[in-house]
């Protein structure tokens, strides 16, 4: 049945029509999110008395971090589709871009497409072996792409949150609140750190109290470095003391564990490098047969005894590429 050429290009085609649809739809959620986002100035407005900049501020970062209230037709349904949808949503805030949930979901249906075209048409795969292998693609590709940019931001926040907690520890001792302290981070700090501490101030002027705001981000970053962070401004509100002696110290820690981790990562640098060329290997051994002699490395890719041992040996590769990195990972 999926050696049919008729079945194929039927299939294609209804690939194609959903596509279409669902582009659609996104375009048309997309326009009906305007009412609550007059709903929710309003209300911001009424909080503030007048439209003042802060206001504007407030309300743009509190509609990034917000996912239901931006989410319009096509977001709801994938509510109801998506078993963990606001697991998701919290994802691809994490990435600091304005990514909707629609578009995220029509880039995997993209991959799935393009790779199934792809493997069917131009390696003569069979149709649900393609199929198959576009699903994997479609899955994997978008969920990598969002880890990387995850990272990316991860290691810049890193990268900045000491000099962030001297600018408190100044602050505090010129005599100013923390909240305060934390405005001067968001307006004079570039990049991640200072985003996250602009919502942290948004949360308060919006009603949060500090905790709140700072349990809200610490759930969205998962980094130990802001737990820390957290946990010293909660000990020392509950039992008092040198704020800003604790949070100078914090800072020589995290600046101290940084330093250990480049050092593991230069000393790890070789193993992982051998990691790289070993899995890289196979795959470019197999693209110069492509370029050599088609017809003889042809024949894995169309009788099923090839494309089980192709399985196997992609499946035992990233096994091995899997147990590598781990070997060459340290937590500090």
């Amino acid at each position: 049945m999926w050696g049919d050429p008729n079945v194929g290009i039927l299939t294609g085609l209804i690939f194609i029509g959903a596509l279409v649809v669902f582009g659609s739809l996104a375009v048309v959620g997309g326009n009906m999110t305007g009412t609550a986002r007059v709903r929710l100035r309003r209300r911001l407005d009424l909080v503030s008395g007048v439209a003042t900049d802060a206001s504007e501020q407030a309300y743009a970062s509190l509609r990034r971090l917000s996912p239901h209230e931006k989410a319009g037709s096509f977001d709801r349904l994938l509510g109801r589709l998506l078993p963990s949808r606001d697991k998701l949503a919290v994802r691809l805030t994490r990435t600091g871009r304005d990514i909707a949930l629609s578009r995220y979901v029509l880039m995997s249906a993209a991959v799935v497409f393009v790779v199934t075209v792809l493997l069917w048409s131009m390696l003569t795969l069979p149709f649900a072996i393609a199929l198959l292998a576009g699903g994997v693609a479609g899955i994997a590709l978008p969920h990598l792409a969002v880890n990387r940019m995850i990272a990316r931001r991860m290691t810049r926040f890193l990268e900045g949150f000491p000099d962030a907690l001297d600018l408190i520890v100044r602050c505090v001792r010129s005599g100013l609140s923390v909240p305060e302290a934390m405005r001067n981070v968001s307006d004079e700090m570039p990049g991640p750190v200072g985003e996250e501490f602009r919502r942290i101030c948004d949360g308060i002027r919006l009603g949060q109290t500090l905790e709140q705001a700072l349990g809200e981000t610490a759930g969205r970053l998962t980094i130990s470095d802001f737990n820390f962070f957290v946990i010293s401004l909660s000990v020392q509100r509950e039992t008092g003391g040198n704020l800003a002696e604790t949070l100078g110290n914090l800072s020589k820690m995290l600046r101290r564990r940084r330093q250990m981790k480049l050092k593991i990562r230069a000393m790890s640098s070789e193993a992982r490098a051998s990691a790289y060329i070993v899995g890289a290997l196979p795959f470019l051994m197999i693209a110069v047969l492509f370029v050599i002699k088609p017809d003889y490395i042809g024949t894995m890719f169309s009788d099923p005894r090839g494309i089980f041992v192709l399985g196997a040996g992609f499946l035992s590769q990233m096994l091995g590429m899997i147990v590598m990195m781990k070997m060459t990972r340290f937590e500090i």
